[in-house]
């Protein structure tokens, strides 16, 4: 057998995080630890009754402890929770009712392997979420979720593609200023030095 995965519980509730701990303490791919034992191989599972701003706060912490595989079990999750459990960090999501210790334990294991999972109902709601997001929300303002507008794509399309301002600004029927200024409002927001590393990062970030 390999490691054994460190794994550390956290609950506002002693009764809930009681009850979790049981689950996985006599797993023998897992190794409960307490918080002073923190880093980034250590699993954290966070159980709650919803994400609610205390929860999120928790999960916060854990990131800024080092923490970056999180399971998350609540009892409740609405629409309007999902959006902010991402962003929080979450990897993994499992409503308290589809808990079982080998359940559990399986989402440990994946965590640490750096996979993601939500159930496949809560999959599709995020995706419309999203859609949402994009077609009514942020598409009527020029905008992307992605975080690059489509003016912003298409120059650094063209500046990955060997185009210098001029040659840009032919081609889009801008002026070689308007140019300039959108690739100074791309560097700027992501703080990067220069056009290159812009393109560099849009790339690896899959932007364009």
């Amino acid at each position: 057998m390999g490691l054994r995965v460190p794994v550390y519980v956290h609950s506002a509730d002693s009764i809930s995080r009681s009850g979790v701990e049981s689950q996985l303490r006599f797993r023998p791919e897992v190794r409960v630890v307490e918080d002073d034992r923190l880093d980034d191989s250590v699993v954290a599972v966070v159980a709650a009754e919803s994400p609610d701003p205390a929860t999120l706060d928790s999960l916060a912490d854990l990131r800024r402890r080092g923490v970056d595989k999180i399971i998350l079990v609540v009892a409740t999750l609405n629409d309007a929770d999902l959006i902010s459990v991402i962003e929080a960090g979450v990897c993994a999501l499992i409503r308290r009712s589809e808990v079982t210790p080998d359940r559990l334990a399986e989402l440990v294991r994946r965590a640490s392997a750096g996979e993601a999972e939500l159930p496949s109902d809560l999959l599709t709601r995020l995706f419309r979420q999203v859609s949402h997001m994009q077609n009514d929300v942020l598409t009527p303002r020029g905008l992307r979720l992605a975080g690059l507008s489509p003016r912003e794509t298409a120059i650094l399309k063209l500046v990955a593609e060997g185009y210098d301002t001029d040659e840009i600004a032919d081609r889009l029927s801008y002026s070689p200023r308007t140019v300039k200024n959108v690739l100074h409002g791309v560097t700027t927001r992501f703080q990067l030095r220069n056009r290159s590393h812009a393109v560099a990062y849009a790339l690896k970030e899959g932007l364009i």
